[in-house]
């Protein structure tokens, strides 16, 4: 059986605030190889980002953790607990990552040619004249016109839709195995997300990565995802193939999620919402957290954490998918 390239174990992130210990990310797994396409979703808070982050060693110092028995390896290699000077070696070179906002993810004051090409100077070194050309193809790549003279333009000087092209410049400049694109089209009208979204699939296919695809927008992940693992409160609620998921899901926040979703093929009307809010990651766990929201809920949902259950799309953590695995 091929080393996945990406494996993501039992991981649990903590955060340390005024209150106390908050754990918003409770154990979650999957795996990522070679030319896989997974999406992340879920409602804002549910620990998409903070996921991405503890994969990256990127966590707020002292503030927050992984909790011991949480594992992250890459190409076989645990990085948690791994040296600053092993977890530098793997970013941008082995795993690639496209942050939030690109209206504030570059540095203001620098040019943007010079910020692709400190991700190149760090990890593959070179003449300063075959860095700028390398610099130079990887804007035309992704689509920025003129990028011999973008090369010297300022963030400022730049549409969102190419600032967030310059980010996904910079997340493969090294010809990363892995992609980590966290919310890519964040505050971009609808034309320029799906121009950034083919971008992503067009790179993905071309360089063979593996591309975790975070997002709130099921619309999004559905257009270039071949696998989806729907997140709530810090947990992976349902996981399976694109497809399968959108026709027969089986979890009542998946199935909300969906309904929520405007549509072309039906009369217009109300868009139906989730009723309540989203559990205090400070609370203790007591059964399912979506208990208290859901319509179906069962007397044990509210006592009981479920295990995953086997589902038409994948797997589930719902007591009502008990009777159908029986």
């Amino acid at each position: 059986m091929t080393t996945p390239l990406l494996e993501v174990t039992d991981l649990r992130t903590e955060f340390h605030t005024e209150r106390g210990s908050a754990q918003v990310v409770r154990g979650v797994s999957f795996s990522l190889g070679p030319g896989d396409t997974l999406g992340l979703v879920g409602e804002s808070g549910c620990g998409k980002s903070v996921t991405a982050l503890s994969i990256m060693g990127l966590l707020p110092g002292r503030r927050a953790r992984t909790l011991e028995g949480s594992s992250v390896r890459f190409r076989g290699e645990e990085l948690l607990g791994a040296s600053r000077s092993r977890l530098c070696a793997v970013r941008g070179s082995g795993i690639g990552m496209v942050f939030q906002e690109p209206m504030t993810s570059l540095n203001p004051v620098l040019r943007i040619g010079e910020q692709v090409a400190e991700t190149i100077r760090e990890h593959q070194k070179g003449k300063s004249e075959t860095i700028r050309k390398r610099v130079v193809e990887l804007l035309d790549r992704v689509g920025i016109p003129e990028p011999d003279v973008r090369y010297n333009a300022y963030p400022h000087q730049l549409s969102g839709g190419m600032r967030q092209r310059v980010m996904v410049a910079i997340a493969i400049a090294c010809g990363p195995d892995v992609l980590i694109a966290d919310e890519p089209t964040t505050a971009l009208d609808v034309t320029i997300q799906a121009q950034i979204l083919d971008l992503l699939d067009d790179l993905q296919r071309e360089m063979g990565m593996a591309l975790l695809l975070i997002s709130h927008d099921l619309g999004v992940v559905s257009r270039v995802a071949d696998r989806v693992a729907v997140m709530y409160a810090g947990r992976i609620v349902e996981r399976g193939r694109v497809p399968e998921l959108f026709t027969t899901p089986s979890h009542p926040y998946t199935q909300g999620l969906l309904r929520a979703l405007p549509r072309l093929d039906v009369p217009p009307g109300p868009l139906a919402a989730i009723p309540g809010q989203v559990p205090d990651p400070h609370d203790e766990e007591s059964g399912c957290s979506f208990a208290p929201r859901c319509p179906d809920v069962l007397p044990r949902c509210l006592t009981q954490l479920p295990p995953e259950f086997p589902s038409p799309a994948g797997s589930t953590r719902c007591w009502l998918a008990e009777r159908t695995a029986d």
